[in-house]
């Protein structure tokens, strides 16, 4: 996988931004008991980004002095896509004591603060460890914890009738270097716990202003990794089964959840064309994100 110099910092300071822009929005939240996401209040999403930013922490510096300890490596290694939420709660419960948003908001710039001076000069390729034995190189690290704050920064500032943009070249670093980076890099057991995959090979071809053209092949013919199927990066062609055009902004929160695939469709933020449109939802049945 290559990442270009330019690409890099992109990345960094699609993180930077992310970081001061979740961080400034704390404070004008109205009521921070507000209900945020199914789960949590705005004040637990606050921990919960503030958990995550740490565990990112604790991976691009893991000899540092983190807290981590063999509890949390273990639910880190068995973490699948599917029991995300364990792991939420475990960091939350166990490993984030802060409450009330001032707090939050000034650990939350620490610890971003703290991940890209680690990361300043490193090479965005280096491969680290992620959930569920998986592996991404650190430019897929930074951009997922990007795409975090994105999406958590909606959560709350929909919850207090506030506004909040998703700028679509840091939403598009999502699918650029976390999705082709965990696929490309093994991705582990993360799809142990997902639907079976059908006994076909499915092509997905992703296209859209901000991103470079790339397909995602679910290849479920084989006896791949336990019979779940192989997952793997392509080059784009004509007979690709689905031809996906998307506006990152909505694609993202169409994976996480967020907006129902069929609102992104009638916006003209999602179309779907190919040989097979159909397979889509198939494909997406097994190639999912956690949607807490």
């Amino acid at each position: 996988m290559i990442i270009s110099d330019g690409q890099w910092a992109e990345t960094r300071d699609a993180l930077r931004r992310a970081g001061d822009r979740f961080a400034d929005l704390l404070p004008a939240v109205p009521d921070p008991a507000a209900r945020a996401t199914r789960s949590w209040s705005v004040e637990q999403t606050a921990a919960h980004m503030v958990s995550l930013a740490w565990a990112c922490e604790t991976i691009v510096e893991p000899g540092s002095d983190s807290g981590r300890d063999a509890r949390l490596d273990t639910q880190l290694r068995k973490t699948q896509v599917d029991t995300v939420r364990d792991l939420n709660d475990l960091l939350l419960r166990q490993y984030i004591v802060e409450r009330g948003l001032p707090p939050l908001q000034d650990r939350l710039r620490e610890h971003v603060r703290s991940i890209l001076r680690a990361t300043d000069g490193r090479d965005p390729t280096e491969a680290v460890d992620w959930l569920g034995g998986s592996r991404l190189p650190l430019g897929g690290l930074l951009a997922h914890l990007t795409n975090e704050l994105l999406i958590h920064g909606w959560d709350i500032a929909r919850a207090g009738s506030l506004r909040w943009e998703i700028p679509a070249r840091d939403a598009g670093l999502f699918i650029e270097l976390f999705l082709v980076g965990v696929t490309s890099y093994g991705y582990g057991a993360l799809l142990d716990s997902t639907a079976p995959p059908p006994r076909r090979r499915i092509a997905v071809q992703f296209r859209s202003r901000h991103t470079r053209p790339l397909t995602i092949v679910l290849d479920g013919t084989g006896r791949y990794d336990g019979n779940r199927g192989r997952v793997t990066v392509a080059e784009p062609e004509r007979g690709d089964d689905v031809r996906l055009w998307f506006d990152p902004p909505t694609l993202n929160l169409v994976l996480f959840g967020r907006m129902s695939r069929l609102r992104g469709a009638l916006t003209g933020r999602l179309v779907v064309r190919g040989r097979r449109p159909w397979l889509l939802p198939v494909f997406l049945r097994t190639v999912h994100m956690p949607d807490n």
